[in-house]
């Protein structure tokens, strides 16, 4: 079995490719895809693979800042840069035993001020 690094190392290099035939036999047939911000749910492979040709129309680019795996999970963070710029997302994945992605749930933090109260005890980057 190929590690969970590896799938998802090539998941994201696939997307950044748009090599959807490559990015596709990365994932189970009953792929199950969840954003929970916006309550989205994609099942089933075709129908990921659509999702991210079709509803992503405009240019972007990924860029992995780092993935973590054990055995049949990996978590991911990445930059996805867009028409509104770049924002960070994570990722997490679980593998199915024949090394394909069953499972992708999805979050971007949406960036925010600092509060005022916290002001004094950081050093903002």
């Amino acid at each position: 079995m190929t590690s969970a690094h590896e799938v998802v190392a090539a998941y994201w290099a696939a997307a950044e490719a748009r090599d959807w035939d490559a990015f596709g036999a990365l994932l189970a047939d009953d792929v199950v895809y969840r954003g929970p911000q916006t309550r989205e749910q994609v099942r089933g492979r075709d129908a990921y693979i659509r999702f991210n040709v079709e509803g992503f129309p405009y240019d972007w680019h990924i860029t992995v800042q780092r993935i973590i795996g054990e055995h049949l999970h990996a978590a991911s963070w990445i930059e996805f840069t867009g028409p509104e710029g770049p924002q960070p997302g994570l990722c997490f994945f679980d593998i199915g035993d024949d090394g394909r992605i069953t499972r992708i749930t999805d979050f971007w933090p949406e960036s925010y001020e600092l509060p005022a109260s916290r002001a004094h005890l950081v050093e903002r980057y």
